[in-house]
């Protein structure tokens, strides 16, 4: 099982050092190698996906990925800004459906800023199509008006667009998800202002028929995302577009208490997979050793489960998971009064006792 390990920038390496950790501990046939992404990368190779780091993501079974970015990157050129590389692995590995869990563990209900009576149990999965919409779409760019309100002046524009094969492969993905959970499907859209997205809700109901036995439902996006904080245990898997979903991940993020608690995967046709944190590379506490490395061990977890076929090595981390935090133990994220406050490696520490 050959995994690429990706560390990047900010706390990614701090973070993916506990996970490797965990995964040596399972005493399971992995070979490991380490390449330099994002901002890293951009230093040593002048690119943040240099070719060599492409070609190892390529010939591995899944990629273990940190985080890019930091704010002295924001004035290089588009094309070089360290986020480009996971846009990038995600083009290139043809990543197209993104799985975020949101999930509020028992020991954490209080860390969330809403009520307790409405995120306890909750157990999202949001599906999001990554490889099509506006970030994708072209033509994009800047130009000078020559129609419009403001003739004559600079103007930037994106395209969003969605082909049929691309709504009807996510549909799938995320209605099979919803048989092996509560068999309930919310598709996210914006049919009522966007040609895009009522084309996307056409589809998605024409391969709901395919499966009678999962119940559909359309929701515009604004209206979704009132609801997360609404009522959000309505939800089993939500399946959306490229940018809503990102958006409404983040909020589902935070209805758990921490986005440092929840991992994501990014997977293609065949299961070949991208696993990454979904919080980002967070430079003000790079270095420092306070950063949560659970999500991160999660998205460890995630690939055991998807693109290595490890469930029981999956259920193995998982379980060390809630251990840990029904031992009180918080990173200082999710730190509360009467509970211990740790570290980085402390935390990763604690897991491997608890794996043991």
């Amino acid at each position: 099982m050959k995994i690429a390990v990706l560390p990047g920038d900010g706390i990614g390496t701090e973070i993916v050092a506990q996970a490797i950790r965990v995964l040596d501990a399972l005493d399971l046939p992995f070979e490991m190698e380490t390449a330099l992404v994002g901002g890293a990368a951009y230093e040593a190779h002048g690119h943040p996906l240099p070719d060599a780091t492409l070609k190892l993501a390529k010939e591995a079974d899944a990629v273990l990925f940190g985080a890019v970015g930091d704010w002295k990157y924001d004035k290089l050129d588009r094309p070089l800004r360290p986020e480009q590389a996971i846009l990038g692995l995600r083009k290139n590995l043809g990543l197209f459906a993104n799985f975020r869990p949101a999930i509020c563990y028992e020991q954490l209900v209080d860390a969330s800023s809403l009520k307790p009576e409405l995120i306890a149990g909750l157990d999202i999965l949001i599906i999001r199509e990554l490889t099509g919409d506006i970030y994708f779409g072209q033509p994009r760019g800047r130009r000078t008006a020559v129609d419009g309100h403001f003739p004559g002046a600079d103007e930037a524009f994106d395209t969003m667009r969605y082909s049929r094969p691309e709504v009807e492969r996510i549909a799938r993905v995320a209605f099979e998800a919803a048989r092996k959970r509560s068999k309930r499907v919310t598709s996210v859209d914006k049919a009522n202002v966007l040609e895009t997205f009522q084309f996307w809700k056409d589809i998605v109901t024409e391969v709901g028929k395919e499966y009678p036995d999962v119940e559909l439902d359309h929701m515009y996006v604004d209206n979704a995302a009132m609801q997360l904080v609404k009522a959000p245990k309505k939800f089993d898997v939500i399946v959306t577009g490229n940018m809503f979903g990102d958006i409404l991940s983040d909020e589902a993020a935070m209805l758990t208490g921490s986005i440092g608690m929840l991992p994501s995967a990014s997977l293609n046709a065949s299961n070949q997979g991208l696993y990454e944190p979904s919080h980002g590379s967070a430079p003000d506490i790079a270095g420092k050793g306070v950063a949560n490395p659970l999500a991160t061990i999660l998205s460890a977890a995630m690939m055991l489960r998807y693109s290595l076929n490890q469930e029981d090595a999956a259920q193995r981390i998982e379980t060390a998971v809630k251990k840990v935090l029904a031992q009180g133990l918080r990173t200082p994220d999710i730190y509360s009064a009467g509970t211990t406050k740790v570290g980085t490696v402390e935390m990763g520490d604690a897991v491997l006792k608890a794996l043991a």
